[in-house]
């Protein structure tokens, strides 16, 4: 028993010292990351802190200066440098014959001495190198030193009391799915506040007042004052901007212009309507788009192939707002067979809308499922699968089909922004109270805060499709998988 407890208590113990190194080298690696570094100090301030004071304190007795300063002076007394800087001008004397380029003495001494400079100093770094691992020494760095500093039990637990989120930072980037999340979810945040910057812009040098046009031609200039008083439109550009900032980052925009109603509240209302939508149309568009590009690869130069492209070409020729009238008026007005406008009720009504929306999306992921498939099907492993007897179905579902969906579902996540946008047009033809429509509405007042909580809504949605197609390609390719990996 005394065994079993002593061999369980040094894998405990060995367990822990390598947890601690595995959390040294992690933090010394995010050091040496600019924005990883600044996000590590600030999450660990009061930690780091403590840790600064003792880098400072150990610097002063860190033997790479000494070393560094005598390596550095020892090679120039043995006139390494006056060496490296003779050699140096003969190579661009010769440069300069071989090119016949004049050059004057002073632009030559300036080359001479910034080039022997550099290569004098990488000779110091590597002689300094060279001494200290004779010597059995390292130079102190800050990261070294929070390793150190791990080793100590009391700094341990003070370390995570304080620094926990700091912690959680370091688990994140030591975990390379997570730190490639973690990359794509700030490059979110700041396209977020990059469109807020932009339509807030853009909305305050539009020429239209919301004073004006909401209150009429009859409203008197103390209405129209105290209308911009109220809703902050009399103050300055960057005071404005910084509230529509802090009501960002506090999910409050505030009060629409007309109707005085909850921007957040409508967006949140209207917002799934457009959601429900665009997803209907893209499951429709998939369905449709992938079997026809892939029957176009698979049959090229025949009937089918030409038929489906000039389907496809019809498909993104027409405008949304005609076809949606002609789904009208023949669907609708004769047929009878689907509603004519939207109704949350019955699902029927969502046939017509998706369908209108969703055939541009088709279209180009057809003509892009028939080109990557094209160009999957010829190369040399597909020859050799075929060659082995696979049915050509085989060969082109579990071969040629996983190889060329990467720019398919590209096309896809692109697309499904643009769907977003332009779904205004199709829910204004189908009277579907979506988001799109909202905007529309909201941009010829101009309401500020409805159009930005609109926006940014939608840019929030076309960033999260985005971080799906991200983590696509790695589940279907995996060179991405390994390129994550070391990551």
């Amino acid at each position: 028993m005394n065994t079993e407890r002593l061999v369980q208590g040094q894998m405990k113990t060995t367990g822990t010292a390598n947890l601690r190194h595995s959390i040294g080298i992690t933090y010394e690696k995010i050091w040496r990351n600019p924005l990883y570094k600044v996000l590590l100090f600030l999450s660990g301030l009061p930690l780091n802190l403590i840790v600064a004071i003792v880098y400072l304190i150990r610097k002063k007795t860190d033997p790479f200066v000494k070393i560094r300063e005598e390596t550095f002076f020892r090679l120039r007394q043995e006139g390494r440098e006056a060496r490296l800087a003779e050699e140096v001008r003969i190579e661009l004397a010769n440069k300069y014959a071989f090119f016949h380029k004049q050059v004057s003495e002073i632009q030559l001494q300036r080359e001479i001495k910034k080039l022997a400079g550099q290569i004098f100093q990488d000779e110091v770094a590597k002689e300094v190198e060279e001494v200290m691992k004779a010597r059995g020494t390292s130079k102190i760095t800050y990261g070294g030193t929070f390793k150190a500093l791990l080793s100590n039990p009391v700094f341990l637990a003070v370390s995570i009391l304080l620094g926990w989120l700091m912690y959680l930072v370091i688990f994140t980037y030591s975990k390379p799915y997570l730190k490639y999340v973690f990359d794509r979810l700030v490059m979110m945040v700041f396209v977020i506040f990059g469109v807020t910057f932009l339509v807030f812009t853009i909305l305050y040098l539009s020429p239209l007042d919301p004073a004006a046009n909401i209150l009429g031609q009859t409203a008197t200039p103390e209405q129209l004052a105290q209308f911009n008083q109220v809703y902050g439109l009399d103050q300055p550009y960057l005071i404005q901007l910084w509230n529509s900032f802090k009501g960002l980052i506090t999910f409050d925009l505030g009060k629409s212009f007309a109707g005085n109603e909850m921007v957040s509240t409508e967006i949140i209302r209207k917002l799934p309507i457009t959601l429900e939508l665009t997803v209907i149309s893209l499951v429709i568009a998939i369905l449709m788009a992938v079997p026809s590009g892939l029957l176009s690869a698979t049959r090229q130069h025949s009937f089918c192939d030409y038929g489906f492209m000039v389907l496809v070409l019809l498909g993104l020729s027409i405008p949304d707002f005609w076809q949606g009238l002609v789904a009208i008026l023949n669907f609708s007005i004769k047929a009878h067979w689907l509603p004519a406008t939207y109704n949350p009720d019955n699902w029927l009504s969502v046939i017509n809308p998706a369908i209108v929306l969703g055939t541009g999306l088709a279209a180009s992921v057809a003509r892009m499922t028939r080109s990557s498939t094209l160009e999957v099907i010829h190369q040399d492993y597909i020859v050799i699968a075929k060659a082995k007897g696979l049915s050509e179905r085989r060969v082109i579902l579990k071969h040629a089909l996983g190889n060329a969906l990467i720019p398919i579902v590209t096309v896809i996540g692109l697309q499904f922004g643009g769907m977003l946008g332009g779904a205004a047009v199709t829910e204004k033809v189908f009277n579907i109270n979506g988001i799109g429509s909202y905007i529309v509405d909201k941009q010829f007042v101009p309401d500020i805060p409805g159009i930005l909580a609109g926006v940014i809504y939608v840019a929030i949605t076309i960033s999260i499709v985005n971080l799906i197609v991200d983590l696509l390609y790695a589940f279907l390719d995996p060179r991405i998988r390994s390129k994550i990996s070391d990551y």
